[in-house]
């Protein structure tokens, strides 16, 4: 959303809403902003998310496997999480068998790593709520 619009929705003067939107990246509100491009101009063609169980969960194992994962190209979030497994893994590869490789190589390898489950992403929606909430609220 242009700072136009975003003020516009406000009812206020654009510079105000820069002015305030500046503030609240100073402060943390904002972790960035990004471009939403589109995976298959990029020669991804298959996501996935793949849910890994440690064999010990101990701060350790969990840094060691953190670490590892954020260093593979090929993940784009990783979820420490609550229940049966310890992780969810979002990967973007090209094909079965790059993802193959992924799982294998990069994360089955990893000594820490207990059981993996990987389920393929058919499609994705984004949640706007935290934008739209932001809006009526400020």
């Amino acid at each position: 959303m242009t700072n136009k619009a975003v003020a516009a929705e406000l009812g206020i003067a654009p510079s105000t809403a820069l002015e305030r939107t500046r503030r609240l990246e100073e402060i943390g509100v904002f972790r960035g902003f990004h471009a939403d491009v589109e995976p298959k101009h990029l020669g991804i063609r298959l996501l996935a998310m793949i849910s890994v169980r440690l064999s010990k969960h101990d701060p350790k194992a969990v840094f060691r496997f953190t670490n590892h994962v954020l260093n593979l190209k090929e993940v784009r979030d990783i979820y420490h999480v609550a229940g049966e497994n310890d992780f969810l893994v979002h990967v973007a590869v090209k094909d079965s068998e790059h993802l193959r490789r992924v799982v294998l190589e990069g994360i089955t390898a990893q000594m820490e790593v207990e059981h993996v489950e990987t389920n393929l992403i058919f499609d994705h929606h984004r949640d706007h709520v935290l934008e739209s909430c932001w809006i009526e609220e400020h």
